[in-house]
């Protein structure tokens, strides 16, 4: 099913696993999908409808409405029926993991910016919006419950079928697929770290659950084999989306995590916690557990005293 973004300025973006999008003044962008479809939007300036597609029909094909025009639809009661069924159906349909965002944290100061502007508590975010840090850390809650805390100097962007991470580092807790410009990730309720340096090579550390990553190249599948990254590992990428390096990571890999940024000072727990807690009680005994964030206890107001009369 198709979802149309309110657009900004008429741009068309990178393609990031096989999506592009087309946005104009007034105009709900238009997307192509991996398997080629083409979805149409319309928009209206000043009263007057149009078509915003990323591809115009051919001279000898058909406008969709002359087409209709040329053959008169017939519904019956069969399709009265399955169209009814499908309007009910339609709003019970999930939303997409990494389209939207809400901000839950912000931490160390408020440098934490949607679109360039700071960013506030319970501020929604949405595709394709860029998210980004300087000094300061977050929180951000997707549809679905995952959680993604994005570090210092770290910068993303939501978008329909996943967020892309373009610099800096990410940990995500329960199912929200990442990607970046070389790989595509995805997740079964996880929790793992996605970093990305300078020079665009990027690093999954996948701390517990499994990750399937998808070469891409150029924005689409690179059709390769994805690659399972299993608890335990990382899988470090080349720009150009060839893996460099599969290890196991080490109880000084956990401990380097765990008390890192992306852990300390945070006060609203990871969804997943539970999973990796477990995990490593299992397959890493020697590794510290952080401690859980603790809610602040609420004053106890003192009762009144009454005096009783004495008997003796």
């Amino acid at each position: 099913m198709s979802r149309f973004l309110p657009c900004r300025s008429l741009k068309t973006l990178p393609s990031i696993g096989g999506i592009r999008e087309i946005r104009g003044p007034g105009c709900w962008g238009a997307t192509r999908g991996i398997e080629g479809e083409v979805r149409r939007a319309t928009r209206s300036d000043s009263g007057t409808k149009g078509t915003c597609d990323s591809e115009a029909p051919s001279g000898n094909q058909a406008a969709p409405s002359d087409q209709l025009g040329r053959r008169p639809a017939r519904l019956g009661l069969a399709g009265f029926a399955g169209a009814a069924l499908l309007l009910t159906l339609v709003p019970l349909l999930p939303a997409r993991s990494a389209e939207r965002a809400v901000i839950q944290e912000i931490l160390d100061g408020d440098q934490l910016f949607v679109d360039g502007q700071k960013a506030r508590v319970n501020q929604q975010a949405t595709a394709p919006d860029d998210v980004s840090t300087k000094a300061s850390r977050g929180a951000l809650a997707f549809p679905g419950g995952a959680v993604g805390r994005i570090n210092r100097f770290s910068r993303m962007r939501l978008g329909q079928s996943c967020f892309l991470l373009e610099s800096g580092q990410v940990l995500v807790s329960g199912k929200a697929a990442g990607c970046t410009r070389s790989a595509r990730l995805s997740v079964r309720g996880t929790n793992y770290l996605l970093e990305v340096d300078e020079q665009g090579e990027s690093q999954l550390s996948v701390l517990e659950g499994t990750v399937e990553v998808e070469a891409l190249k150029d924005g689409t599948p690179a059709g390769t084999a994805p690659t399972t990254v299993q608890a335990g590992q990382k899988l470090r990428l080349s720009a150009q989306g060839v893996i460099l390096a599969l290890l196991s990571l080490s109880s000084g890999d956990y401990d380097a995590i765990l008390r890192g940024p992306l852990f300390e000072g945070f006060r609203l727990p990871l969804p997943n916690y539970g999973s990796l807690e477990s995990y490593l009680r299992r397959y890493q005994p020697s590794v510290s557990l952080p401690s859980l964030p603790v809610a602040p206890a609420l004053p106890i107001r003192s009762l009144p005293s009454f005096g009783l009369p004495r008997l003796f």
